[in-house]
């Protein structure tokens, strides 16, 4: 069985503005009846007071029903619902109307007017304030709620009350109406920029993702743009001589070999630079990302003296905890521990989002995009960087509410720390390129 808050922790923080909004305005029907029907009991008779409070309890309804529909409308999975607006418009003046006529031609007297009066404004502030939902523009909700206070005291004054009484009637409206627009408005307001914000996040991320393949890109076309002209040319060289029988010919294939030797070592050094991650820089880059984000990080122990290779499988376990955290839960609290542990090295990467990772499948484990068989690459891939360190990967839920990564990657001895600092990357990054290179010297060196 779900746990109680596990539905609304499971939400991206839009949606649950977006609940919040809307069960706002449900409220609003209750609020209705209960700050306007029920006290309607108490000033009028039992069988008068459902009459009354029966058209009331209608026009809460159509309320809630329109001001959901309106909410559509602004989220953009509905047309506008002009026609309910209208009926809306046109049950609120009605029911305004027929409490203002029982002040003068009902039974019951002044209890009659200070019941119906009331009921005249209550359905004319909430009519006007829903009715606000599903309009734009300025002006057009100014008109609304002028509107409706004119027309209430122009209502009040020909249906037989005085100009005092039509006048506070107008007030009222205007003052009430004002307000609840003014309410409808801004939470409307409030749920657009909220997914507007949420939509900035997500582009932010894709164009830093963009940036930094321009920035490979650009970097791998600086290294072989110029080599690959030069290899070109030297190649068209001596095929001419070749066919000359010139002895030059082959000074020229060896200049060619030095410079795809060169090339290659050159790309090597840009792909290990794009995929070693420093630890330090991703410590220190998790902690500002996920304090910029709202999560509360902590940050203990330090990546110094580490070997690279280490430092390296461990700084993509923290970019991608990281980036497992902000993409897929809904942390408030992060801890991130770094700590030796005899031969060994721990990281530990805690959050308190695990409500909705388990629920989503997000942040990893089994069964679960980034950790599942066959399905997402996050964790497997975090796996296959640690094995090349001998390395292992932990991911799941604990007690306490808290989703847990742990890496720990043994340390080499003290005699043997820069070989596999010095060897580690270019066996994950080039061994391949290596053998082909090889291979080719083997083939064209006499």
């Amino acid at each position: 069985m779900r746990r109680p808050g596990l539905w609304w922790r499971g939400k991206s923080t839009p949606a649950k503005v977006e609940t919040y909004t809307r069960w706002s305005f449900h409220f609003f029907p209750l609020v209705e009846f209960t700050a306007i029907g029920l006290p309607v009991f108490g000033q009028v008779g039992a069988g008068l007071a459902v009459w009354l409070v029966l058209p009331l309890c209608a026009h809460a309804v159509l309320c809630a029903v329109t001001a959901s529909k309106s909410l559509d409308w602004t989220r953009g999975t509905r047309e506008q619902p002009v026609r309910l607006l209208v009926v809306l418009g046109a049950v609120s003046a009605l029911l305004g109307t027929a409490a203002i006529g029982l002040v003068k031609h009902g039974p019951g007297g002044e209890d009659m007017a200070s019941a119906a009066v009331p009921l005249c404004v209550g359905v004319l502030v909430f009519g006007t304030g829903t009715i606000a939902l599903g309009v734009r523009g300025r002006q057009r909700v100014l008109g609304i709620v002028a509107g409706s206070a004119v027309y209430a005291g122009v209502m009040a004054f020909a249906l037989g009350l005085d100009g005092r009484a039509a006048l506070g009637t107008a007030f009222a409206v205007l003052l009430g109406g004002g307000g609840l627009t003014f309410t409808s408005v801004f939470s409307v307001w409030l749920l657009d920029a909220v997914y507007e914000l949420d939509a900035a996040r997500e582009t932010r991320t894709r164009l830093a993702v963009a940036e930094e393949r321009l920035r490979f890109g650009r970097d791998l076309h600086d290294v072989m743009g110029r080599n690959l002209a030069v290899i070109a040319l030297k190649s068209e060289l001596a095929v001419q001589l070749s066919r000359r029988e010139r002895p030059e010919a082959v000074d020229q294939m060896i200049e060619v070999q030095r410079i795809a030797r060169e090339s290659q070592r050159e790309v090597r050094e840009v792909v290990r630079g794009y995929r070693e991650a420093d630890l330090g820089a991703e410590l220190s880059g998790a902690q500002g990302v996920l304090a910029a984000a709202g999560v509360d990080c902590s940050v203990t122990g330090s990546a110094t003296g580490l070997p690279p290779a280490v430092q390296s499988a461990l700084g993509w376990v923290v970019r991608e905890a990281t980036t497992n955290v902000l993409r897929h839960g809904d942390a408030r609290r992060c801890r991130v521990t770094l700590s030796p542990a005899g031969n060994h090295v721990v990281l530990t990467v805690e959050n308190d989002g695990v409500e909705r990772a388990a629920g989503q499948g997000a942040t990893g484990g089994p069964g679960t995009p980034g950790g599942r068989s066959g399905g997402g690459s996050g964790l497997a891939g975090l796996r296959e960087r640690l094995a090349a360190v001998a390395g292992t990967l932990q991911a799941g839920p604990v007690d306490g509410g808290l989703f847990r990564v742990v890496a720990e990657v043994p340390l080499p001895p003290a005699s043997s720390s820069a070989s596999p600092a010095g060897s580690s990357s270019g066996s994950s990054s080039g061994s391949s390129s290596d053998t082909v290179a090889r291979s080719v010297s083997e083939e064209v060196t006499p």
